[in-house]
């Protein structure tokens, strides 16, 4: 085990912090603004995609506007940040970590999430601690995970590549894996329906147990 075994790179929203359900109701918040009609957790699920103004063009037919876009995400982030208290951890996360971590391996935590609210967010669940790094988006939203990616890694030090296999629950999680030479597992618990997850050509699962199992093959 020890040095030879897998570096996991876990996302958080979505895969170890169950919020979907948070996430569209802020969402429709956002689109109600400009008269767009709520959507379900399944439309979200089969709809979104990144960069979020794509997503958004998806839902209004047209691309928004610089200023309509700063006006959506920021309605998105305020309601967000209201939902969060009914959110929990994924079934399952707690324990896996605590097991990854003693079992002597190691793992990560990469979000886009902005890094001054993730951080205290990690904390207050009590498992800072079981990872050696703990980075959200620093900077304005819609900076590439492939970006944040390489920059996690490099800052990980000796943990090469050829180690890491990032569970995530978006295809944009299997596009940084694989710009970074890592390999990915994606979860169908969070923002992506099974069939778009299942067209990244990455092994897809339904359960973090699961995800960590084919991590553990992987690497």
């Amino acid at each position: 085990m020890g040095k030879q075994s897998a570096h996991i790179v876990w996302d958080w929203n979505g895969t170890l912090f169950h919020d979907i359900e948070a996430v569209v109701a802020a969402s429709n918040a956002a689109f109600a603004q400009f008269g767009l009609g709520p959507i379900t957790v399944q439309q979200y699920r089969e709809l979104y995609c990144v960069p979020i103004p794509r997503f958004y063009e998806r839902l209004m037919g047209r691309v928004p506007t610089p200023s309509e876009w700063l006006a959506m995400d920021g309605a998105f982030q305020r309601h967000y940040a209201g939902q969060l208290a009914g959110c929990a951890l994924t079934e399952g996360a707690e324990e896996l970590l605590s097991g990854w971590r003693a079992a002597g391996r190691s793992q990560s935590l990469l979000s886009m999430y902005g890094h001054a609210e993730l951080v205290p967010l990690v904390r207050g669940f009590g498992i800072d601690a079981w990872f050696t790094r703990v980075d959200g988006r620093v900077g304005p939203s819609g900076v590439s995970k492939s970006e944040a990616m390489a920059r996690h890694l490099a800052a990980l030090g000796e943990v090469p590549a050829s180690r890491v296999v990032v569970i995530g629950d978006a295809a944009d999680d299997a596009v940084a894996a694989r710009a970074a030479g890592a390999e990915a597992v994606l979860y169908t618990g969070g923002a992506h329906s099974r069939g778009s997850l299942e067209a990244m050509g990455v092994p897809v699962v339904d359960s973090l147990a699961e995800a960590v199992a084919v991590a553990e093959r992987m690497r």
